[in-house]
């Protein structure tokens, strides 16, 4: 059983999330030969402030 884990900053409306999980499914499916039943998706999504680079933590997008 294929399992992806998509780790984003901040947050994705449902929509956004059902597009992604459909479009991973599709790719892994077709790649790797295997039923899209079997592919389990998690998608975290984490606060810009949990996140940090070259030592800075993220921003939010501005608005």
């Amino acid at each position: 059983m294929p399992y992806v884990n998509i780790r984003v900053a901040g947050s994705l409306s449902k929509e956004q999330k059902a597009e992604i999980s459909a479009g991973v499914t599709r790719v892994i499916a077709q790649t790797a030969d295997k039923p899209e039943s079997s592919i389990l998706i998690f998608i975290d999504e984490v606060p810009h402030e949990n996140i940090a680079t070259a030592g800075q933590l993220l921003q939010p997008p501005a608005k």
